[in-house]
Parts: structure tokens; sequence; C-alpha cells
């Protein structure tokens, strides 16, 4: 298995490094002091595709991918539920409505996070590997291209509002992902649940290194912008340092579900369209009440199997009565010790 991630994780690497050479046309676009995050990346995708890779190979996991993605490129699916598939890559990966049921403020927080860091990655990563390049139109005006492979998009001026928005597209999402991080580091510090469950290095450390990126980023507007550029030296290497961490870290940490959370979204359409196909759902066998459709259990219960968990006939039960049998069976076997 490991070395079916090894291999996977190379041949992911050497692709993206092929797509930089031949995106930023043999390098001609190539920015050198990018050199490092571009080198991160390269990481990046290893450690991607090594932990997926180990991660998919796992029972549950694995029928997770098997039934998520054949769910998501399903031909019929889409015959029968076209609009399906967008509505819920809106709701449940781009909005994250799940979260909402939890709390509103979390969920704000999140959606801030979120985009921040949807918006960076989009403007970062092209520009480390040279696929956009933004050159002057003309020798002293302040008219700007901006070109992908080589290709002009786009011209505008670097004073208009789109000009602004181009050259601080980083700031504007360094805003967003300072505010939703501010409000999870204040939570793990006053909520008990929070505090109680965390760990520094998996809950704490992936907040503290997007407010690095964050503030280092705003840093070094602020110096170019009021101080002349003083101390923008020590504060690109800053920023560089911890951006190159955050990317390296990203695949054996708490950012890694952002890699897993597709194939979740696979899952609830099998969920969505098993409901279509099958209007009989399956009633709890203590209370009678519906608990989801046959498949769905179905599936659930070959999941149980597969990790030999020993109880996928409790998949029948409502999760209100596996906790009244549970504390029943706690009374009955435990309880009665202490008399």
């Amino acid at each position: 298995m490991r070395r079916r991630a090894a291999v996977a994780g190379t041949v992911v690497s050497v692709l993206l490094i092929l797509a930089i050479v031949f995106g930023s046309r043999l390098l001609r676009d190539f920015d050198s002091a990018l050199l490092p995050y571009a080198v991160a990346t390269v990481f990046l995708a290893f450690g991607v595709a090594y932990r997926y890779t180990v991660w998919v190979s796992a029972p549950g996991a694995r029928r997770l991918f098997r039934k998520g993605w054949g769910s998501f490129f399903s031909v019929a699916n889409f015959r029968r539920a076209p609009t399906a598939l967008p509505r819920m890559i809106a709701t449940y990966l781009g909005f994250q409505k799940f979260l909402g049921a939890r709390s509103h403020a979390r969920w704000a927080a999140h959606q801030l996070v979120f985009w921040g860091c949807l918006l960076a990655a989009a403007i970062t990563f092209p520009l480390t590997w040279g696929w956009f390049t933004f050159t002057s139109s003309t020798g002293s005006g302040p008219g700007y291209e901006m070109r992908i492979w080589g290709f002009k998009v786009i011209g505008f001026d670097a004073l208009s509002v789109l000009g602004w928005l181009m050259f601080h597209g980083l700031d504007i999402a360094a805003v967003l992902v300072i505010a939703g991080t501010s409000y999870f580091l204040w939570r793990r510090m006053k909520d008990r649940g929070a505090i109680t469950g965390q760990r520094f290095a998996y809950d704490l450390m992936p907040l503290i290194c997007l407010v690095v990126i964050s503030v280092t980023g705003l840093l070094l507007t602020f110096s170019s912008i009021f101080l002349h550029g003083g101390g923008y030296e020590f504060l690109a290497v800053l920023h560089m340092v911890s951006v190159v961490f955050t990317l390296i870290y990203i695949p054996f940490g708490k950012f890694f579900h952002i890699v897993q959370r597709p194939a979740a979204v696979g899952m609830q359409l099998f969920k969505y369209t098993s409901r279509r196909e099958d209007e009989s759902v399956l009633a709890c066998r203590r209370c009678q009440e519906p608990i989801d459709t046959a498949p769905y259990v179905e599936n659930l219960q070959g999941t149980m199997r597969d990790l030999d968990l020993g109880f996928d006939e409790w998949a029948r039960y409502c999760p209100r009565c596996k906790r009244v049998l549970r504390g029943n069976a706690y009374l009955d076997h435990v309880k009665k010790g202490f008399k």
C-alpha cells in the first residue's frame, strides 16, 4: 500500500512539474523569485496523492470513495436529476450549509476562511507556476495586460477599480481569513468543549499558520505603500517561510479534509438518488420511525462488516433508540456492579 502511495505521489509530482514547465512556456514566464513556493507545491502534490492513496485503501474510505465518485460520475444519476450535482456542489461543498445547523457563527467564520483561502489559492498557484503574467502594455502608462499561458486575456488600467482588485486580491483574501480565524481562535480559548478535546498540532497550528500568512501578506502591502519598502525583505522571507510550511503541512494535518470533502459530496448524491429511486424508507426496529433508504443502510452495514466492527445490525435502529439501548445495556451490565 505504501509503495502504491509513493508511486502515486511521484506520478502526480512529475505531472505538476511538467505542467509548470510547459504552462510557463518552457520557464520563459517563470519567476525565479517564486521558486520556493513552486517547490512547496510539488511537495504538496506528492503529500496529497500519497495520503489520499493511503486513505482510500482503508475499507470504510474505499467504500465511500467508490460509492461517492460512482454517483458523482454516474450518467444515469445525471439523467434522473440533472440539477442535483451542481446544487450539492454549491450548497454542500461551496456554502457548507450543513455547518449552519451547528452554529450560524461557526458557519459564517468557516465561509470567510474558505472563500479567503480559495481566492488566495486561485491567485497564488497560477502566479507561482508561471501560468499567469502581468505585463505593462505601454512603456510609461498605467495599462497592464493579464496573460494566461502567454495568451492575452484582459487589459486593464492599473489605477482603475479593476486594476486595484487585480493587485490587491491577496489583501482581500487575507482580511477574510483573519476575520474567520480570529473567531475560531477566540472559540478555542473560551469554549470548554473545544478546549477539552483540542490538540495544538492538529487544531491550533492550522489557525496560527493562516493568521501568520495573512498578517505578513498585509504587512508586505503596508511596507510597500506607507514605509517605502522598509523591512520588506524580512517580511518577504517570513511570509515565504510561513506559506511553504503550511503547504507542506496540508496533507498531514487538519487541512486534508479539503481533499476529502468532494468524495463526501458524491456520498450525499448517492443518498439523494437512492431516495428518489427507492421511496420505501426502512423503519427503526424499536420505534418504527423512518431511518433511511435500503441502499444507504445496506451500504452502512457493508462498511461496518468491512471494518469488522461486529454490530452492523445496529444500523437498523434510529440514533435515539441506539442511545436508549446503549444506556439500558450500561445499567444492566456495568452499573449493577456498584450496588
